[in-house]
């Protein structure tokens, strides 16, 4: 090997003329006399024939080694030295069985898979075996071994096709075509990403080959787009990809239907995971033009979500509670909400009157929304079928008015209960007057629209006071009631407006805030409701426009097939029914690539038992052979020229011809460095987690040691998250996000203290983790051990050691550590930032365990564990920090204390500040200049 490249000649024999090389040397020392150039008369010839002769008898010993190089480049030029040569391992036990996956993540690197095979399909020619050639993204399999012709030719005719790899019936053909004999050789050039049964490498190894080869791209980047959701902030997109330990952040972008780029966001991948979500922030207006959304720089089918007409415009179905009089229109409330909605929505209206014929009529339409201007009571019979339609994905809003005010408080049919009767503001008979809007809450699809000044209400149905009632709430009056109210009902939502959809309650109706509340309450809702009734009908869409493999819409539909669109049952991407839009230009339907919330996972190479894992073709086999005989031919040169200005053919510049033949030579290596020099030798400098690094560099992370268990896990996260909050809100230092460490590999000495929950049921750390953690203790970093056991006692063993002490003991044994003691009274950690006389977690009673201090303050020469700036390197308690900081989203702590005391809590979050202004600090508040203060606010 030379540089990581194999090496070896293809002819070795001739490296035997080497041996000639000595008498190579002594020939080229020899040069033969100059001749003598003499003028006539012969009385100048006669002098000179008495001088004396004198020619070299030896050549210039740089000119021997010139002539030395070139034998020797031209000796090694014939013996051919190959660099990266392939080897043909074909098992000769039987045909060589080629299957190839050219599915959707394909595409980016196809060129070289084909590559890969055809190197594959060469060697078995020049075996004489018979190839056996398999796609697992075609519609038919043919696996019969034929010749390598045939299979080259099968080979140039493949492309990548825009769907997931069919592997069982690509496997299904190959065992019937070897169902006599095994292959001898089974080659597997693969996209990395598990089937959705998740054995693939069973079945490869059921084959019986006496050679299972695995063949993949090094560092596979498949990034495919799952989910996406027209959410109140924005456009929320799901991303999947197959898992690494890289952080990794992709641009997403939305297209309008001419595919103009009108939007964008981003995704970011946290290190480890294979699921994130990102946001495209935009207008509510503009959102409603999304035709597409995509992954910048990713050119496949997965990278390509696609929006069908569900994401723009939506049925919207009408019921009032009295029958609409034309001759007075500006009474009628359907009035406002038609002239609000017309240029947003399709509208329907029923034909009849009657609440039974006509709600069974507008479901039977499949509406997104159904809106009820004020109707108090439904049919009894209407109850259940309104309450599937919304379960099954309906929006239902309905209006105030003096029907709604009157009907029963047990109405399942609205968001909150209600109380009966209407609220009057103003008049000779009220004490209140008509109240404005206040500001919209930040949790609902109002957030951001100004708050109007010009709105009153006089009336309105009031709700319960309930906990929820505030997380219910999207709208509310100046005093603090509630204008317009939801509430999720299975996969749909009903909505409230506490008023009438006309202009007697309020003056709302006729502003324009009534059409952008409208609008967006609507837009909220999904494209099609259910039918009317529990039977599914089926609808069959025409193939309208595709999605190629490398993620662009083309009109050519080839021989898809229709897609048969059912209630309920979401269609899957096929073979027969490619990914893209079914339907025709006035409508249509999405069908994506991957189901809704899919995750990409990797392939389980151990499942498959003994087997070679290879890369591509990317280091192409090369030959030296034409760089050393141009060397040859150029050192050959090289000497002539030298050999011209010895012989007096430069005699007006004889003086320097030494010196000119050296630059010569030294100008002809130069060149020729590059030619010599194996291709793709040049490195990127930038490693793949240097965004990483500078960002753990510009901001403090709290750290934790990831042990495996979820629970466990996700607690620590919460825990320093909590305690990040709390430092944010108490102190000048504004920590970033928490960070999860595998300290087997993760860099640790970004961060300045580690938080390492200990568990018993987790597995034990490697010795090599171990000994990272001793030297990031030796080099002054801290790890905060806590056993979380100091309230369990059932746990303890017979010697009175719980389980998670026990696991600390051992991983304690591994590490060189200095003599521990409690925390003193006067140590700088009681007063780092609160004054503290202990350290309470979740639990209290538990010491916190430091490095001993010495008596005389002296640290000796031969100390274990040496702190580079005078802070402890470890501490141990069993209070369950972690337990106590715990917070989620809403800042709500995740357990209680015990015994329950928020105080306790308080004192716990004290506890982590004073812990980490000392690390931070050190023994900075140990200073004298700190004395007086000290004193005086301990009253002394």
């Amino acid at each position: 090997m030379i540089g990581g490249l194999s090496f070896v000649f293809a002819n070795p024999a001739m490296l035997a003329a080497l041996v000639a090389l000595p008498v190579i040397w002594w020939l080229l020392r020899m040069t033969p006399p100059r001749p003598a150039a003499e003028v006539f008369p012969p009385l100048r010839i006669l002098a000179s024939v008495l001088k004396r002769e004198e020619t070299p008898s030896k050549s210039p010993w740089w000119l021997t080694l010139l002539r030395m190089l070139m034998a020797a480049a031209v000796i090694f030029a014939i013996a051919d030295p190959v660099f990266n040569p392939r080897s043909n391992t074909l098992a000769s036990s039987g045909p060589l069985a080629l299957l190839i996956d050219n599915s959707w993540a394909t595409a980016p690197d196809w060129e070289r898979r084909v590559e890969a095979a055809s190197a594959l399909i060469d060697d078995a020619e020049a075996r004489d075996l018979a190839v056996s050639i398999v796609f697992t993204g075609d519609r038919q399999h043919n696996a019969t071994p034929g010749s390598a012709a045939s299979a080259r030719n099968r080979l140039a005719a493949a492309s990548p096709e825009p769907l997931p790899a069919d592997r069982r019936s690509a496997m299904a053909a190959m065992r019937t075509a070897f169902k006599d004999a095994a292959p001898g050789t089974l080659a597997f050039v693969t996209d990395g990403i598990e089937a959705a049964d998740g054995k693939t490498m069973e079945a490869l190894a059921g084959m019986g080959a006496a050679n299972l080869r695995m063949i993949e791209a090094d560092g596979s980047q498949a990034i495919a787009l799952t989910n996406s959701s027209n959410e109140n902030a924005g456009m929320s997109v799901t991303a999947s990809r197959l898992k690494t330990d890289d952080r990794r952040s992709v641009s997403i972008i939305a297209y309008d239907t001419r595919g103009r780029a009108i939007a964008d966001g981003a995704i970011d991948f946290a290190p480890g995971e294979a699921v994130a979500k990102g946001t495209i922030a935009a207008p509510f207006e503009l959102r409603n033009d999304f035709a597409r959304i995509g992954i910048e720089g990713a050119a496949t089918a997965g990278a390509v979500h696609l929006l069908d007409d569900g994401f723009r415009r939506r049925r919207v179905a009408l019921l009032s509670g009295e029958a609409r009089d034309l001759s007075q229109p500006l009474l009628s409330p359907l009035y406002y909400i038609n002239r609000a909605l017309a240029p947003y929505a399709d509208l329907i209206e029923p034909r009849e009157t009657d609440l039974a014929v006509a709600i069974p009529e507008l479901l039977q339409q499949r509406p997104s929304v159904l809106i009820m201007a004020d109707i108090g009571r439904l049919p009894e019979e209407m109850y259940p079928l309104m309450k599937k339609w919304i379960d099954n994905g309906g929006t239902l809003i309905r209006f105030a008015g003096p029907r709604l005010a009157a009907a029963p408080a047990d109405d399942p049919l609205v968001p909150v209960t209600l109380r009966q009767g209407e609220r009057a503001l103003g008049g000779a008979l009220s004490w209140s007057e008509p109240q404005p809007l206040a500001d919209y809450p930040a949790n609902g699809p109002f957030a951001g629209m100004p708050r109007p000044t010009d709105i009153l209400v006089k009336r309105q149905v009031l709700a319960e006071p309930t906990a929820d009632l505030p997380e219910r709430t999207w709208a509310n009056l100046a005093d603090g009631t509630p204008l317009v109210t939801t509430a999720a009902q299975g996969s749909g939502r009903i909505i409230l407006f506490h008023v009438s959809a006309e202009a007697t309650w309020s003056n709302l109706p006729i502003s324009g805030h009534f059409v952008e509340m409208l609008r967006r309450s609507v837009q909220l809702s999904r494209s099609g409701g259910v039918a009317s009734e529990g039977k599914t009908q089926a609808q069959t869409l025409a193939p309208y426009r595709l999605l190629n493999a490398d993620g662009v819409l083309v009109a050519e539909t080839g021989s898809a097939r229709p897609l048969d669109v059912a209630p309920g049952k979401a269609p899957l991407a096929t073979p027969e029914n490619p990914p893209g839009l079914y339907g025709s230009e006035d409508g249509f339907t999405a069908l994506n690539l991957l189901p809704r919330d899919a995750e990409l996972k990797r392939i389980d190479m151990v499942a498959a038992g003994p087997h070679s894992s290879e890369r591509l073709t990317g280091e192409e086999s090369w030959s030296l052979k034409p760089a050393l005989l141009t060397l040859a031919l150029l050192l050959l040169l090289a000497d002539a020229v030298v050999v011209l200005f010895m012989g007096g053919a430069f005699s007006r510049v004889r003086m320097v011809r030494t010196a000119a033949t050296m630059l010569f030579i030294l100008c002809g290596t130069l060149v020729l460095m590059p030619l010599l020099m194996p291709p793709q030798a040049l490195a990127d400098d930038a490693r793949p987690d240097d965004q990483r690094i500078l960002e753990h560099l510009d901001t403090t992370h709290l750290a934790y040691v990831v042990t495996g268990e979820d629970d466990v896990d996700r607690l620590s996260e919460r825990g320093l998250t909590g305690l990040t909050d709390f430092l944010t809100y108490r102190t000048t230092l504004e920590p970033g996000a928490p960070v999860g460490l595998d300290i087997s590999k993760d860099e640790l000495s970004f961060y300045p203290i580690i938080y390492w929950p200990i568990s018993a049921n987790a597995p034990m750390p490697s010795p090599q983790a171990v000994s990272r953690i001793d030297a990031y203790m030796r080099a002054g970093g801290t790890v905060l051990f806590d056993t979380r056991d100091q309230f369990s006692s059932l746990g303890a063993s017979s010697n009175g050691t719980s389980p998670n002490s026990e696991r600390l003991q051992a991983i304690l044994a591994n590490l060189d550590i200095p003599p521990l003691e409690p925390v003193p009274a006067d140590h700088v950690l009681t007063k780092a930032f609160y004054l503290l006389t202990n350290f309470p977690g979740r639990y209290t009673g538990s010491p916190l365990w430091i490095e001993a201090q010495l008596d005389n303050h002296e640290e000796p020469s031969d100390r274990p564990a040496r702190s580079g700036d005078g802070v402890t390197p470890i501490m141990i308690t069993g209070n369950d920090f972690a337990g106590a900081w715990a917070v989620d989203t809403n800042g709500v702590a995740l357990l209680p204390t015990v015994p329950p005391d928020e105080m306790q809590r308080e004192y716990a979050f004290r506890s982590g500040v004073n812990i980490m202004m000392y690390m931070l600090t050190g023994n900075y508040k140990a200073d004298q200049v700190h004395v007086p203060a000290l004193l005086e606010r301990l009253g002394q």
